[in-house]
Order: C-alpha cells, then structure tokens, then sequence
C-alpha cells in the first residue's frame, strides 16, 4: 500500500519523507490557500518545490471545469516536473480529459469519486489513479469503506490497472481499514501516519527494557 500525504505544507512533506515511508503527495486548491500560496506562478512553483521533496507522484489539480481548459492547465501541469499526475475532476469533461492525456502517456488521478460507477467510468478511461472521498461520505452517514470495496471487486472482475485511491482518509483506521480491503494508495494528514506507530503497550515494553537496562547498568 502507498502512502500520501495530503498536503501542500512543504514542513510536513519533509517530515514525512524523512520517516521514510512516504510514496507521494496530493494538493488541491483549498489545501494550497490554506498555505497562502496564491496566483498561478508561485502555485506552479510549489508544484515544482514539492516535487523535490518527495520521490513519488505528486498530484496537481486543474481548475478549469471545461475539456478545452482542462487539456491546456494539464499539459502546462505536466510540463513541469517527470513526477506530476494532473488530477482532474469526476465530470463529463474531466473522464474526456483522463482519457486524451491516458493516450498520451500523461499519468491521470480523477477526484471527487463518490460512486463505484464513477470509479468504473474513470477506469475506463485510463485513470492512472482514481480518488474516493471516503471521509466526505463518512460524514453524511454513508460508509465510504464500502466503496473502496465496491472499486476493488469491479477492478479485479475485469483486471483495470487503475489504482484505488482512498482520499479524504481522516484518521489511523481508515488507514488499517483501506489496507485490509485492498485500496492501493492512501492519502490523508501527517497526523493519520504518525498514529500508526502508537500502541500503549510499546511504551510501556520500551520503558521497561529501558528501566531493567538501568538497574544492571548502574
């Protein structure tokens, strides 16, 4: 299973990147404001700024809503770094978009996915990745877990490549519950990774070696 952060916080992608266990890193535009980073230039310099932090795919979204806009944003988008996916939205002209840059070799990640026939369309298209928000659906009383395994069974019936990723992941067990049902990615906060390595019992065992470690050491 691959680890994204979900992020545009340069800090937090280093940090992850130095635990090691980091494959990628997913931006939109809310995530970008929410760092201050404004106009098309420095957003573009950011992409670029992100890329050599991390190793992995770094997906960087299209804010226009029409194919025509869609191509131009995504092969500027593209142009900029070998690790850029252009990540477009689940609408008609967004799988019109997945499936010309698929065509052209340009790796694709089709976000705002809520249904397994939406995921199914993305991956007819060629999606390189396609995003379910499963804590979005969480948070209307709808179980996005149940999606992921939806996407898997579909995928798997007909052998798609596409890879499932669980997007909008809000804490460590959405974490552990995507892994048990097969999604391929995951993305969510630094927060949701680091909650992985905790367990009451490993501290108490590394407190107690440490005090034995000390009475015969004195």
């Amino acid at each position: 299973m691959k680890f994204f952060i979900d992020t545009a916080n340069l800090n937090e992608i280093k940090e992850a990147q130095g635990l090691g266990v980091l494959d990628g890193v997913t931006t939109n535009p809310s995530l970008m404001a929410k760092e201050g980073i404004t106009g098309k230039n420095n957003i573009l310099k950011h992409y670029v700024a992100i890329c050599k932090i991390v190793d992995g795919e770094v997906s960087a979204e299209v804010i226009a809503t029409d194919y025509d806009g869609m191509i131009r944003e995504g092969e500027e988008l593209a142009e900029l770094h070998e690790q850029i996916v252009v990540k477009l939205p689940m609408t008609k002209d967004g799988v019109r978009a997945c499936k010309y840059f698929s065509d052209k070799g340009i790796k694709t990640n089709v976000t705002l996915v809520f249904s397994a026939g939406q995921a199914l369309l993305a991956a007819k298209a060629g999606a390189t990745f396609v995003s379910p928000f499963i804590g979005r659906l969480d948070d209307i009383s709808t179980d996005g877990l149940a999606l992921i395994e939806e996407i898997r069974l579909i995928y798997d019936n007909y052998g798609y490549e596409t890879q499932i990723l669980a997007a909008s992941v809000r804490h460590t067990m959405h974490i552990v519950n995507c892994a048990k049902i097969g999604a391929d990615v995951m993305t969510g906060p630094l927060s949701a990774i680091y909650g992985l390595l905790k367990h009451p019992l490993t501290d108490i065992g590394l407190a107690q070696f440490l005090a034995d470690y000390a009475k015969g050491n004195q």
